[in-house]
Order: structure tokens, then sequence, then C-alpha cells
């Protein structure tokens, strides 16, 4: 069916539609979306008006989320104020409501105005509430000042209540019962997992169609932007025309997405795309995106509050060092909040951490990331705040914070979040935003409370730790997780010490190429974007140890595949004009593109003959990468040692090439004087970095490289954009198809139902990420994934990454539990995606046997340890799971992002009760399974009975604990997930 034609201006609701249909507001529940079309509770912020054809670059005078000041302002003024009178006086028939805009919610007489200038805007002031003795100011954290500000202004227009802004403005550090809603500012998407997001819109534009509903209501409410940076590979290195080599390529593989998203730019309102090759989704939201302080038309007003966001990928933390409130959720929560659902949550933890001293010579921020990261997975921040406050504080610049930010899913943290302060104010006029919006900033949070100085009383924590800065030392971690420190002193004893772990079963003895690879051998040396490429500091410094290194005649190893992803153009901009990009060409970092390279397996191919080696000898080689993650297999699937490191360390250990050199003891070569060069000899200072960034690095580089931030290239410009308001599904694609989710779906819900005669899929153990979960990376050249696409013509060499082909339901499904690393204790003797099938009694595929199992009509569970789910916030961890017929997941404990999209796909997650776990409760996984206590309703936090009978007839009865956190979570497993029961809404109003 091919869709209908659509105008520039159709497929967008418009506030005279709202009122003309005025039963979608009258008989809606309380958090349904219409209560916040846009500002989600009751009426909406006028969105800016886009071109119909391609993205508009927002003019840097501007916020570059949503203009201030656009042409339409008054007229939407007007309708917003006409809607909110109706409601006021809807719900409130006895009272007499004014039509004048200042008959808006006062909530706790806190709203005010301020003066900026050019303007004047309303705010809602936190100190009020403090002089009414409702909020203790000094006390409570900055972040939870953050999220009282949001309730604040909120209050009155629907779901959230002034009873929230007490509940979270007397924050007491403990956890408090209930959820409170947070209503984001905006949402940021990179490709991997926006694809998903804009498939399962345009599938909810069809089931609205399908079930009689208007399908042009399906549009993002919550202004979006998505950043390109998640499909380049490195095909090509180590030369000069690799980025180009390796840019043509990625628009060859991913021409189905990127019409698609194109597509979604043209169709969707209040959708932007940033195309690829501009820079990663963190680096432009830290560089750019972020005002900081919003300026925005909000119910009628133009109002300022502090920027916020939700992003779908994990480390969206990295916006922390700004201090804006945002972090990472599944795509499927994103999808929520972008069409109007409130984010619940519960109240949050805070931990403070105290940061005292100062970074000794010779270390970098990355070094203190890893340190803080181990600390604090080890002092278990899991679900909760940490806020970092401290003299230690001011001697951080902006990017050592961002760095640290970034890394909060390794430490576990929901946010890592660093208040305002004099070094914010100035990172924006160092990047260039407009005198306006930094005067706003410092303007908003001084008057509103939320700006910290040395003298500013420390917060009261539910918990403090204290890091004393100066006992940081150059470090590394790995070799499979963040949060194992290791000191660069110690890597050659500790790599020994893991070796055996890493070798394959019956490792052969080593062979070598060229007489040098073996185990312990680097090859790969990746100064990959994302953590540390928006950090100067560490970039001038690889910059200047290439430079060194060059002067005294070494080079990188010639088995050392070695990259350079910058995370935006300012990067190379700088580099080049500190004359630095031409020694780290020199030393094999050519830039191969500007996005998420290494860090999420799109590493490429290794030479020929050194994959050839590596399989025949069993080796365990090493990739050192300037990351955040390093999980199995996540890097490259031959390589089995994965390190994360400074940039810096980036470039010392590709000339070193191995990872058993002392490299603070030992040389990392012999210069061509013939003399022993050390590490020490090519270490930049602090004071060579400093004078460089003082004479590279200008506002104006900033202004000039975001200025065409929207525009793209050539082959992005001239990319054919599939017309219509509803997409064009192709049934031969491989890259893009309509998924199941909302097929047939009916128009209410089903009752609860227990769950009986289950089998178990898989057995798993402690810290499976959704790295083992979710397909990522290559596509194994035997698995189910890359039988589908041999079935259907695609050569090995177009098969792309599963990363790439996420809005492919038929391949992800395939792939899911298919990491070639995972161990399924049904199957102890293998590795990798194997099962055991209880209906034939084979060794099949995970994917053969789950399907076997819907055929049959046996339901699925999944036995879990602690930490299941730990890593990158992916959709399609439980978007698989449910497609595999996994109707619940019993596990020891929960990382929160899977938990919570476990629930948005419908998928029950269940603890064992405290002290039991599979091991003490004797269970194996070839048991038959029942969950009973789900029928009658669930209760969040409550118990189910669950019972497994043995093989031999025998029967282990046990309670397992509700992990649904609230009533909004029962509801939507009630509705099977969150999309369905917003398409359900949608329908009804």
């Amino acid at each position: 069916m091919n869709p209908e034609p659509i105008g520039p201006d159709k497929g967008k609701m418009h506030w005279t539609d709202v009122e003309r249909h005025l039963s979608r507001v009258e008989h809606r529940p309380a958090g349904h979306f219409i209560h916040a079309l846009g500002a989600r509770t009751g009426e909406a912020e006028r969105p800016r008006r886009q071109q119909p054809l391609g993205p508009v670059p927002i003019p840097l005078k501007q916020d570059a989320v949503v203009a201030p000041g656009d042409c339409h302002r008054h007229r939407c003024r007007h309708d917003q104020n006409r809607l909110s009178h109706y409601l006021s006086a809807r719900f409130h028939p006895t009272k007499r409501v004014s039509t004048m805009t200042n008959a808006a919610p006062n909530p706790f007489g806190s709203r005010s105005s301020i003066d900026l200038g050019a303007s004047k805007a309303v705010i809602f002031r936190l100190p009020e509430l403090a002089r009414q003795g409702l909020i203790d100011l000094d006390r409570i954290p900055f972040s939870i000042r953050i999220l009282v500000e949001n309730a604040l202004r909120h209050a009155g227009r629907g779901v959230v209540t002034e009873d929230h802004v007490l509940q979270i403005g007397r924050w007491t550090g403990h956890p408090a019962p209930g959820e409170i809603p947070f209503m984001p500012a905006r949402v940021v998407l990179q490709d991997f997992t926006g694809v998903p997001c804009v498939v399962d819109l345009a599938a909810m534009r069809d089931a609205m169609a399908s079930m009689g509903g208007d399908p042009q209501m399906i549009n993002p409410v919550v202004p979006c932007d998505l950043v390109i940076d998640h499909s380049v590979q490195v095909d090509h290195y180590g030369t000069a025309d690799a980025f180009r080599q390796n840019v043509a390529l990625e628009f060859a593989r991913n021409k189905e997405r990127y019409q698609l998203l194109k597509f979604a730019q043209r169709a969707f309102q209040n959708f932007r795309v940033v195309p690829p090759g501009m820079g990663i989704v963190h680096q432009v939201n830290l560089e750019y995106l972020a005002p900081l302080v919003q300026l925005r038309d909000q119910y009628g007003e133009l109002t300022a509050y502090p920027d916020s966001l939700v992003g779908t990928d994990s480390h969206t933390t990295m916006i922390n060092g700004l201090g804006v409130m945002g972090w990472g959720v599944g795509g499927i929560e994103a999808e929520a909040v972008m069409l109007g659902q409130p984010y619940f949550m519960l109240i949050p933890e805070v931990i403070g951490m105290k940061l005292v001293g100062q970074l000794p010579v010779g270390t970098t921020a990355t070094d203190l990331v890893l340190q803080a990261t181990q600390m604090l997975r080890k002092h278990g921040v899991v679900d909760k705040f940490v806020e970092f406050y401290g003299p230690g504080l001011s001697s951080l610049g902006l990017a050592d914070r961002a760095t640290i930010a970034n890394m909060a899913p390794e430490y576990g943290a929901t946010m890592g979040f660093f208040p305002v302060d004099t070094e914010t104010i100035e990172y924006l006029r160092r990047t260039g935003r407009p005198a306006d919006v930094v005067s706003r900033a410092e303007r908003y949070c001084k008057e509103n409370g939320l700006f910290r100085t040395d003298t500013t009383p420390d917060p009261v924590f539910t918990t403090n730790l204290t890091f004393d800065l100066s006992t940081v030392a150059p470090s590394l971690a790995g070799p499979k997780r963040p949060q194992d420190l290791v000191r660069l002193a110690d890597a050659p004893k500790s790599f020994a010490a893991s070796l055996p772990s890493l070798k394959p079963t019956n490792a052969g003895v080593a062979g070598t190429v060229e007489g040098e690879v073996k185990d312990g051998s680097v090859v790969i040396a990746a100064i990959t974007s994302c953590t540390n490429t928006s950090n100067p500091s560490v970039m001038v410094g690889a910059g200047l140890l290439a430079k060194k290194a060059i002067e005294r005649g070494l080079c990188s190893k010639p088995w050392v595949k070695t990259s350079l992803a910058p995370g935006s153009r300012v990067v190379t901009d700088y580099l080049n004009a500190a004359g630095l990009s031409s020694y780290l060409d020199q030393m094999g970092f050519q830039t191969v593109g500007y996005g998420c390279t290494t860090c999420i397996g799109n590493s490429g191919p290794l030479s020929a003959s050194i994959e050839e080696t590596i399989q025949k000898n069993q080796l365990v080689t090493a990739a050192v990468l300037s990351g955040n993650r390093n999980f199995e297999a996540r890097v490259h699937p031959l390589v089995r040692a994965n390190y994360l490191a400074s940039p810096v360390l980036v470039v010392a250990f590709a000339i070193a090439g191995r990872m058993d050199l002392d490299l603070a003891a030992e040389p990392l070569g012999t210069g061509r004087d013939g003399k022993p060069v050390f590490l020490k000899d090519i270490w930049p200072s602090a004071e060579e970095v400093r004078s460089v960034m003082a004479s590279c690095l200008t506002p104006a580089m900033f202004r000039t490289s975001y200025g065409r931030v929207f525009e793209g290239d050539a082959e992005w410009q001239e990319l054919a954009v599939p017309g219509g308001s509803r997409f064009a599904w192709d049934r031969d694609s491989t890259y893009v198809q309509e998924p199941p989710f909302f097929q047939q779906l009916p128009t209410t819900p089903g009752d609860y139902s227990d769950i009986t005669g289950a089998r178990v899929l898989v057995v798993l153990g402690d810290s499976v990420t959704t790295d083992h979960i979710s397909p990522a990376g290559a596509i194994p050249k035997n698995g189910p994934a890359a039988k589908f696409l041999l079935e259907r013509h695609v050569a090995q060499v177009d098969w792309n990454t599963f990363g790439a082909r996420r809005g492919n339901h038929e391949v992800m499904m395939r792939g899911t539990f298919g990491n070639v690393r995972i161990k399924n204790a049904l199957v102890p003797e293998k590795e990798g995606n194997w099962t055991l099938d209880f209906g034939t009694g084979d060794v099949v595929s995970i994917y053969d046997a789950a399907m076997g199992y819907i055929a049959r009509g046996t339901p699925l569970v999944i036995f879990a340890g602690k930490e299941y789910g730990t890593g990158s916030s992916r959709d399609w961890a439980a978007k698989g799971t449910n497609l595999l017929g996994v109707r619940a997941v019993i596990a020891e404990s929960y990382e929160r992002i899977h938990r919570s999209n476990l629930v948005g796909m419908g998928v029950l997650p269940l603890a064992y009760e405290a002290g039991q776990n599979r091991g003490t409760l004797g269970l194996t996984g070839r048991e038959v399974i029942t969950i009973t206590g789900v029928a009658k309703g669930p209760v969040p936090g409550g118990t189910v009975d669950v019972s497994a009978t043995a093989e031999d007839g025998s029967v282990k009865r046990f309670k397992a604990v509700v992990r649904l956190n609230s009533k909004i979570e029962l509801d939507y497993y009630r509705h099977g997930g969150i999309l369905p029961r917003v398409l359900r809404k949608f329908l009804g109003h």
C-alpha cells in the first residue's frame, strides 16, 4: 500500500486541532500524553516550525534546540491561553478562571520574572520555597534542586501536583515511596538507537490507521535531535584518504537507514538530524546543543528554566559535566517521552563524592575517571545520583568533568553530576555560545540557587565519599571490564595473571606474524570518540607525544591497527592549528571518521594474516582504546584482552606493540640515535599542553564548525527522501522492516495471566551485559542472522553490523543472546549462541530453540545472576528477549536501564528474595517453571510464587520479588509495554 501524500504543513497537530476535539482532553486519565503535548502536562510548548525537506541550522544566537523567539509566538500564546482557560474550567468548574496570562498556576507563590536584558521571562524561584521553610536550599544537593524546579514549574498543570514538589523538596537522602513525574526539556538520539525509534513511530502511524485513528497524531512532542554517529567503521586506516573511503562505505551500507532518517526529519514534527561525519552525539550535545538554561514559550509565556534531557545512549551523562540533568534511557523509554509520557522515576539517593587535592604531574583526566569508576563501582551506586563537590572541584576543567560524567554507566550511577559554577560559564564562552545565552545561564543559576562557589555550603548527601585527586596514577582498565583498574606499572603482571582465564579452551602454541605477534600483542590502538575526544587536554597530549616520538625516530608497530575518530570537527581544527595532525598521521593515527567506532565494535577487520594467525594459534591479543567500554567480544570478536586508556597512552602502546612491556621502567624502543627512548622522555608536560590549548583553541572554531553542523556532505544532501506521511516499507529491505509489535494489536489490553509450563531458554551468570544479550558489532559467519542474510542473497562483504541493521527485527532477534563469549549453563561445554532445546533434546542455536518453543506454545523464562543487563542502553536487549517468547526473567539483581526496558516490552522482571539465588535453591534450568500470582494482578515490590518441577518430578517452590517499581510500570506491563499503552491512549483520544 502506498502511503498517502503529505504536504509540508501536514502531519502536525496544531493547537486549533486540539480545541476542535475537546474530548481528547476531557476524558483523559491522569498521566496520559495529552496532559503534556509539548510541556506534557496539559498545554504545549510551541515547537519551532521546520522546513519540510531538511534540517535547518539554528543560528548560534539562539538556543540550539528550539528558538525562543520564532514568528509564531504570539499566536501560540493566544492558542495556549485559550486551551489553558478551557482545561482549568473543566477540571475546576467552581473556580472563576481569568483568560489573562497571570492566572497561570503559581505554586507556593514561586512564579516570578527575570530580566534578561532584551526580554523578561517567567521563572519559578526555589529561594521562595526556602523562604517559606518548605525546603532547605543549602541542604539539598544541586541535582535534587533541579528536580524540585522541574516539578514546581509543571505543578497544577495536570499530572504534577504540589505534593510532588514537597515530596522532592523534603528530600532526606533515603528512598521514598512512590514515583515522581520528570519532564525532560528534550530528547537526544544516536542512529543505532534512533533508527528503531523512528521505525516504531512509523509503525505506530500504520497501526493508528489500521485501528481507525488518525495516524498524523503520532509525532514527537518533545524536541528531538538525532546525531548519526554510530555507523562508520574502520575499514580503512593509516592512509591519507582513510576518512573519505570509510565515509563512502558508510553511505553505501546505510543508504536505506539514512533515507528513513531523512524521511523522519521531513515527515515528523519537532525532529532534527545531524548528518554523518559531523561528530558524535555526546560531544555535539556538550559543545553545541545544550544551552544550560532554556528560554522557550511554555504554557503561553516566555519561560527560563534549566535544560534537561534523556538520551538513547547510556553515555548521555556526559552532559552532567555542564550542570545539565540528563541520563541514558532505553529507546523504548525515549519513545514514550518523545510521545508525551512523563518519565516516572523514584526520588534518587545522592552519593556525594568530595574531591580534594589536585592531579599529579603525568596523569590525565582519563586516569582520574578510571580510578573513580573503580571506587564508585565498589561502593555501589546503581540507580543513584552521584554529585561531585568539594575544593578539588574548582581545579577540574569542564572537559575533565565531562570525561568523568561520561563514565557514569561504568560506575553504575544514573548520573555523575557537576553543579554549575564559574568554570561552567567560562566553558560556554570558550565553545562559542552567544553572549546572551551565556549571560542568561549565569544570571538564572545565580538567582535561582543553582550556582556553586567555593564558599557554598556543602549539601547533605545520602552517603559521602572522599576522593583525593593527588592519589591518581597513570592507569588502564581491563582486560574485560571498565571498573577493573590496572596501574600502568602493573600492566605486564596484570596481563600475565589474566591470561589463563582469557585463553580459549585447548589453546595451542602461539604462532607469529613477522616474528612478533603472540599472546599479549597489541593489534588495535584506537583513539576513539566519546569519553576522551571532547577533552582537548588529552587530545593535545596525544598529539604532542606523537610529535616527540616521531622526532626521536619511533613509530607504531606494523601489526597494530591504529585509528583516530574525533568526536567533532573542532578536534581536527585545533590539532591542525597546533601542527600536531601531521605527527599523528605519521604515527598511523589518521582520521578514519567522526563517529563512535572501536568502542562499539565498529573497529573493522584486522589484516587477513593477523586474523588467520590469531585463529590458528588461539592467541590472546590486545586492544588499547580511549573509549569507555571493553566488555568481552565488544571491540573485535578475535581480540580477547581490551584495555581502556587515555589517548596519550593509546599512542604509547601503539609504539610498544605489546601489553607485557612495563612502560614505566622499560624503553618504548630505540631512537634513531641508537639510544633507548623511555615513555617519560616523550611525555608532554602540563605546561606544554596548556600552551598549545591557549594558542590554538578559540571560540571561533566552535562557531565555524557548528554553523554547518546540519548541512551534511554532498552525499547526504543528494539522498532521495521518500514521500508521504507514512513510511513506504520495502519488503525486500534487509535494513528496515515494519516491526511486529503493533500488528493486530487489540484496542484494549487483555487480563493479567500466570505463566505456566514454561521452559528456561538460557541460564546465565553474573554481570551479563547488554553486549551479551543485544546483537552488536560484526555478524557471526555461522549464526542464524548470517543464514537469514545469505538466504536473501546478501554477500558477506555487505553484511555490515548488527548495529546498522537495528531497523530489521528479523536480523536482530536472530542475534539476541548471540555474543560469541556468552556462557549458558545449559550447555557448559560451549560458548556463544547455543542452548538445549528440551522439546527435542538437541543443542541448537538460541534463536532456533526459541522458535521451536513458540511453535509448540511453550512460554520461556531466563535465569540470571547479579547485575543482569549491565552496560549500554540497548532497547534490542529487551525487544529481542520479547520476540524470542520470553515472558519473565528471574535474576539476583538488574542494571537500571535494562530492567526498565524489560518492563517497557512487557517482560516481567523478577528477583530472588534476599539471601537466595539459583545456587541456594538448587535450580539447574532444566526444570519446568510455573509462576502464579500474576493473574490476580502483580503488586510492585510484592512477590509471586514460583514452582520449579525437576526432571525427576520433584518440585521446588520459592517466592520471587516483582521488580515493577510503580503503578505506572504495572500499567505498562498490563498493556504489554509502554508503546502499546501510548498507542491505545492516542487511539482513545
